[in-house]
Formats: C-alpha cells, sequence, structure tokens
C-alpha cells in the first residue's frame, strides 16, 4: 500500500513548453521614450473646467405664501416663501429641544407643532415638510 501512495503522490507529467514567438527586432527605429503620454491628462484639466452661472433657486419656492392659523401660532402671520417657513420651524423646534435624542430625524410635536401635524406626537423631518405645506395657500 506504500507504494501505491507514492505513485499516486507523484508529480502530473509536465505539458510541452509552447513555442516562443520569433524574437522582435530591436527598437532602434523607434525615438526614445516620448514623455507626451504624461502630459496628456495634464491636457484634459483645462478642458474639464467650465464657467457656471451661480444657481437660481426655483421661482415656486421662492413664492411668498401664507400660514394658516395653527402654522402662524409656530412661524408667524406674515406671508413667506416655503424655505423661510421651514427654516422657521427648524428654529422652533431647536429652540425648544423638540428632536428625538436618539434619532435626530423623529420631531416630537408639542401643542403647538401637533396642531399642525395634525395630532400627530412624533414625525420625521422628511414627513415634516408635507404636513406644513398643507397649511399654506
Amino acid at each position: 500500500m506504500a507504494t501505491a501512495k507514492k505513485a499516486a503522490k507523484k508529480p502530473a507529467a509536465k505539458k510541452p513548453a509552447a513555442k516562443k514567438p520569433a524574437a522582435k527586432k530591436p527598437a532602434a527605429k523607434k525615438p526614445a521614450a516620448k514623455k507626451a503620454p504624461a502630459n496628456k491628462p495634464a491636457a484634459k484639466k483645462p478642458a474639464a473646467k467650465k464657467t457656471t452661472a451661480k444657481r437660481k433657486p426655483n421661482a415656486a419656492f421662492m413664492k411668498a405664501m401664507t400660514p394658516s392659523a395653527v402654522l402662524a401660532a409656530v412661524v408667524g402671520s406674515m406671508p413667506l416663501p416655503r424655505t423661510e417657513v421651514t427654516k422657521k420651524i427648524w428654529d422652533y423646534i431647536k429652540k425648544n429641544k423638540l428632536q428625538d435624542a436618539i434619532n435626530k430625524r423623529l420631531i416630537n410635536a408639542d401643542e403647538r407643532l401637533r396642531a399642525v401635524f395634525g395630532g400627530k406626537k412624533q414625525v420625521s423631518m422628511f414627513e415634516m415638510t408635507k404636513l406644513v405645506s398643507n397649511h399654506l395657500k
């Protein structure tokens, strides 16, 4: 049995080596290594620069809207753009520490915000903008 194991451990027969391609002619005709490929990325950089105009806000977001009486208790009764309403609500939330301590994306509503949020005790920040838009005219 020992001889059978030794026979099994013999290395596999080597495959015949593939023929090597013919040797290339010396590169005497080619000039010395060029540095042009290194310059190519530098040439692309100026093309990548574009002159862009300052981004303009969407007119629909900048239109002043009148808040409902419920929302006016939080942000005031003056007509404001949607962006300013959202900023004032976040100022109110941070001032009164209404952001959830564990999950900062959740807002715990107090008396005033509960009326704005349709009676919900806790709302996500993404749902908040949807609920607030119902109170803008």
